[in-house]
């Protein structure tokens, strides 16, 4: 088995992988009020998710970043398929973020208290765009 990981790469690989596997488990056994509230602001974002019941939408969350945070930890998984991950991972939680008017200053796009936690998640968004890049420079050397 080849190591697709690359020293480089590690570094931002292993700590935004433990961090968002962590976060995946503990939404996995979530109770039904972090269920709610979780649902609630991503349906406030995405109006289709309405459709989708509380604690299956949660469970579903859970499994994306249960799958997310292995595959950047995983070191036989190529570094596009880890940065495609976080990429679409990160650009789903930018985007509910930009569409929460809430979780921006007014006519700004810089957080409000409520929208720090969120914004912040922006670093995810740069390492997957830095693993495509990376995974990019590479084919093209071959």
């Amino acid at each position: 088995m080849r190591l697709s990981i690359k020293a480089r790469t590690a570094p931002g690989r292993v700590t935004t992988g433990a961090y968002i596997l962590h976060s995946g488990l503990g939404k996995w056994g979530g109770g039904d009020e972090q269920a709610a509230g979780v649902h609630k602001t991503a349906a406030a974002a995405f109006p289709f998710l309405n459709a989708v019941p509380p604690r299956t939408f949660l469970r579903l969350l859970a499994g994306a970043e249960i799958a997310t945070g292995t595959a950047l930890l995983a070191p036989f998984v190529p570094e596009a398929i880890a940065g495609a991950a976080l990429t679409g991972f990160s650009g789903s939680l930018m985007a509910m973020y930009a569409r929460t008017p809430a979780m921006r200053k007014p006519g700004s796009i810089w957080p409000s208290p409520a929208g720090l936690g969120v914004s912040k998640d922006v670093w995810m968004l740069g390492i997957g765009l830095g693993l495509l890049a990376d995974a990019a420079t590479d084919r093209r050397k071959d």
